[in-house]
Parts: structure tokens; sequence; C-alpha cells
């Protein structure tokens, strides 16, 4: 008998008709002889819904009442899943996030899983019963309610199964699976069978959006085995996993790609000992985050040219923050550009193969797309091309590479 960890996203459970196809995968598990725990999401749309309604009164909402409103939305999902399984004629049992304490710190609205007491949840357990917790929240040292932020569901569902030493947990989305790169770009695209935490992780962080940065992290640093099933339908799905468990390592894993890249540069700063920090320092002490950075001397050799990349929604507030820097270190020039996009390569095996990069470059050149930024580090390479671009480059690569071959 396995101890299955289950998590269904706010599409699984979206209406009454799903939450009811939900309790029936949960007891076609339990029927298999395993324990089941359940951790769902609120309904599809309903925290948008609390999350209008609170800006309505307030703008920004006092946080820690903001929290106490967006996990009534989850508490709802537990209820109708739990008595969806007691009619079918299983026992199930509900728990909030603060009645399995799930304790936090007490960052309200983003906060941090500290510890989980699973003596409850064991007992339950122990006699046969399928365990249904709210996701996306817990309670701080205090008892106040407090939420994860986004991803939330995720990174209950794993904490959840390090805590319970889980045979697995299994994450039911919209998709069956990590694609080698998104299907609605490259048609061709296929489902891994396995990935490496560490290449899910960085598929994660470049833009791939099927599972969120801190449930990786979590998995990877717990060793809890992640699978991403489809809630619609049956399959295998991607199982991730650590890198000593995958057999054959393919030199190439996926291809992620972002739109939410825009680009900053200051011409003609005096180059010397301190001016990166000059730079960037302010863009810090703002609250933007820096991606991909390029330094380069100009000719006259006493000036450097300064370039990086933001998200996109960090361009308009970044390029304020420049313009005075600019100003303060006598800078010639600052320039930006929002129309530019970011494609990576990454897979475990480029730690012992060469020629990745040159291959990377050649096949962009020879559809005419030019490359902008790079960067790297172990197991990927990213790019940043003209937006225009992004669909042509990812194709080229996907073939290149052979991704659309199960044996790439």
């Amino acid at each position: 008998m396995a101890l299955i960890v289950q998590k269904y996203g706010g599409t699984s459970v979206g209406s009454s008709e799903r939450i009811q196809h939900v309790a029936e995968k949960v007891i076609a598990m339990r029927k298999q002889g395993h324990d089941v725990v359940v951790v769902v999401s609120a309904m599809s749309g309903e925290t948008n819904r609390l999350v209008s309604l609170a800006k309505s009164i307030a703008d920004p909402p006092e946080p820690r009442e903001f929290d106490v409103i967006l996990a009534t939305g989850e508490q709802v999902t537990i209820g109708l899943l739990s008595i969806a399984i007691q009619a079918k004629g299983y026992a199930a049992r509900s728990y909030t996030g603060g009645q399995v304490h799930i304790l936090t710190d007490n960052a309200h609205n983003k906060a941090r899983i500290l510890e989980i007491d699973d003596k409850k949840m064991r007992a339950d357990l122990a006699k046969g019963t399928i365990l249904v917790v709210a996701g996306f929240q817990g309670v701080d040292e205090y008892g106040n309610i407090t939420t994860l932020g986004r991803g939330g569901s995720d990174t209950t569902a794993v904490a959840l199964a390090a805590a319970l030493k889980a045979d697995e947990c299994q994450i039911y989305t919209d998709v069956d699976g990590v694609y080698t790169t998104d299907p609605r770009i490259e048609p061709r695209a296929r489902r891994l069978d396995r990935i490496s935490f560490e290449e899910m992780l960085e598929m994660a962080s470049l833009g791939s959006k099927v599972l969120q940065i801190r449930s990786v992290e979590f998995a990877g640093k717990y060793n809890v085995p992640l699978r991403v099933l489809s809630s619609f339908e049956e399959g295998q799905g991607t199982l991730i996993t650590s890198e000593d468990n995958i057999m054959e390592q393919a030199l190439i894993s996926g291809i992620a790609f972002s739109r939410d890249e825009a680009k900053l540069t200051i011409l003609g700063v005096p180059d010397k000992p301190g001016t990166a920090y000059q730079i960037l320092g302010p863009i810090s002490d703002a609250n933007i985050e820096v991606d991909m950075i390029i330094q380069n001397m100009a000719t006259d050799g006493m000036t450097t040219d300064f370039t990086f990349t933001v998200h996109r929604n960090d361009h308009k507030k970044a390029l304020n923050v420049l313009q005075k820097i600019a100003q303060n270190l006598g800078a010639k020039e600052v320039r930006s550009d929002e129309q530019v996009v970011k494609i990576s390569l990454v897979g475990v095996g480029m730690r012992s193969h060469a020629g990745i990069a040159s291959k990377m470059f050649k096949t962009l050149a020879d559809v005419g797309i030019n490359i902008q930024m790079i960067s790297t580090s172990e197991i990927k390479i990213s790019v940043a091309v003209d937006e225009k671009f992004l669909e042509l480059g990812v194709r080229v690569l996907h073939e290149a590479f052979g991704l659309d071959k199960a044996t790439a």
C-alpha cells in the first residue's frame, strides 16, 4: 500500500460536476488499496471574486484580514469534495490549513511553510479515511490565518507529501504532463515521461507555467517524487524526480520561453570599479529583479555600456530609476526596448556535451534571428531576441535538437 498525495487546481474543481469527477478519481485510488490525501484549490474564479470583493472596500486591503477572506475559497472546496466522497460511501474528512496546523511565518499573502504537524492526519489515515486538505493556507505562531501566495496549493501538496513521507505527490492540472515546449507554439512538442527536479526548476523559472517554482524547490529539497497529470484525461503524465532516478539523460529536455522581458541599456558610463553596483543597487532597492546582464567596454576605453533585462511589468519603473542613475553618473544615454523575448534550452545533458551553444546560435542565425543577449548556467542557455522571432526560434530549435523524437 502506498501513500499518495493528490492536488487538484481550480478548474478541476470548478463546478459540482467536476467535484464529483474528482471524488471518483480519489475513490479509484483508494480502491487500489492506497492511502490518499487530497489538496484542493478554490473553485475556478472564486479567488479572483474574493480579491475583487475585498478591494472594492479598501485597496489595498489590510493584509491580515485579506488572508482571512482569501482562505475561505479553499474551505468551500474541501467541504464539497468531502461530502461528494462520503455520498459515494467512503470515509472522508476535511481539514483547513489551521486544523492540519501548517505553521507558517507571518508574511501575510506570501507566507512560507515552517512546519507541519502530521499527527491528526496519520491517525485518520490509519482508520482508512480519505483526507481533504485546503491548499494555499496555514497559520502563524499566533494562530492568524495566512496564505502562501501564487502557486500556494502546489506548495501545500508537496509540503504535506514531504511531512507524511508520501510515495508520490500527484499534481492534477489542465495538461497531461510536461512537454518539450508549449504545444501551442510547436505542435510536434512531445510529452516527457520523466524530467529531473533541476531541469523542471529551470523550466519553471524560465517561463514554463506547468508548475510553480516554490513547489518544485520544495520537492527537490525533500526528494518528493512529483507527477504532473491531467484532471480530464487518463495517462501516466510526467514524473519529476531526482537525476539519479533517470536512466538515460537527454541532451536537451525542453525549450522554455518568456514573453515578459524588457531590455534597458545605459550608454557611456565611466568604466571604473563599483559602476555595476551604482547601476544595479538602486534597481534592486526599487524591488526590481534583474535577469540577463551584459557589460561592454566602449571603443574609447574610458566608458562602458551596461545592458540588463527586467520583467516587462517593471519596465517603466526601471526606466525611471535608470534615467536618474544616468544623470548621477554622467552617462551619455539610456535606451529601452519592450519588444524582446527570452528563449532557453534546458537539459542536464549539457554538463557532459560540448557544442550545444554553437549549435543553438547557428540554428538561429540560419533563419535570420539576431541574438541580443546571452546567459548560461550549467544546464541552460538563454538568449534574448526580437519578440517577432519567438515562435520561429522555438520551432527551429525544437527541430534542430530532435525534441520531437523519443530518443532525443
